[in-house]
């Protein structure tokens, strides 16, 4: 099977910067589409539409990687364990007594839907079907998340997780731009932080932290300040970059990514200062 991501960016890393793009994934599958109730359209709102080109457009020196396999699929942002037994026979509900909010609301390891209460599935996922995603996917996704930082550690002394995504607009007229998650102060450095809230305000951007969101599996999986990595959630309004129709770049695409290039700059200078003098 070919690799369900991309990844950009020489072997020995040139930044400390690491870019993990893992909700834009566009590839559906003949067997998902075939157990879809409605159209592949019904899919759209759990992707983070196109946020994959502002990454690929706004890419440097940093590594950079991209999943192909759509969120619906199985989404990279869950741990392995948050199973849904409503369409997941697989299912350990001794394994997770107690399901995370995302779980219950429809939005675990395998969506159960995109928006609303309409659900998705005409059947449930066997669980020989949903372990080979995720032998297949999700394991070697974040291994490749994973090897990539401590490369990074291990050339820069420190390391830095983007993980971006994009978001709905939040609904008034000066509502945030960009939310940057930290786990509330636990995946990422208190400076590191007020460098990206300062870059989006010099584009700006108007920007908030952990409101209303504040990273999840990826930053919990990979963040470890106390050894010098650092993760960070980036969440980009859809209209910053999107046409009206939200399907299409549209004419904020250039300066959406003259912000992330700016982004990912401060978050190398932030970390390793001195990079900047090279």
């Amino acid at each position: 099977m070919d690799s369900s991501f991309d990844c950009y960016g020489p072997p020995e890393p040139r930044s400390p910067v690491v870019v993990s793009v893992p909700h834009a994934g566009r590839d559906y599958p003949l067997t998902l589409r075939s157990a879809l109730r409605g159209s592949v359209d019904s899919l759209l709102p759990l992707e983070d539409r196109l946020v994959d080109e502002v990454a690929r457009a706004a890419h440097g020196h940093e590594t950079l990687i991209i999943a192909r396999r759509a969120r619906a699929w199985i989404d990279l942002n869950r741990a392995e364990h948050e199973r849904d037994p409503r369409i997941d026979e697989g299912a350990d509900a001794s394994a997770a007594p107690h399901p995370s909010a995302k779980v219950r609301s429809g939005l675990g390891l395998i969506p159960r839907r995109a928006t609303g209460s309409a659900e998705l599935w005409r059947r449930r996922w066997s669980a020989d079907e949903v372990a080979q995603r995720i032998h297949a996917d999700h394991r070697p996704y974040h291994a490749r998340v994973a090897a990539a930082l401590a490369a990074a550690r291990a050339r820069y002394g420190t390391a830095v997780l983007v993980d971006l995504h994009s978001m709905p607009s939040l609904g008034t007229p000066n509502a945030a731009r960009v939310v940057i998650g930290d786990r509330f102060g636990r995946s990422a450095g208190g400076g590191l932080i007020a460098r990206l809230e300062a870059t989006a305000r010099a584009h700006r951007l108007p920007v908030t932290l952990n409101t209303p969101y504040a990273g999840g599996h990826i930053l919990d999986r990979h963040a470890a300040p106390a050894r010098g990595i650092h993760a960070v959630q980036i969440e980009l309004d859809r209209a910053v970059y999107l046409d009206a129709v939200g399907r299409a770049l549209g004419p904020g695409f250039a300066r959406t990514v003259a912000f992330v290039r700016d982004l990912f700059a401060a978050a190398a200078d932030d970390v390793l200062p001195a990079l900047a003098a090279e």
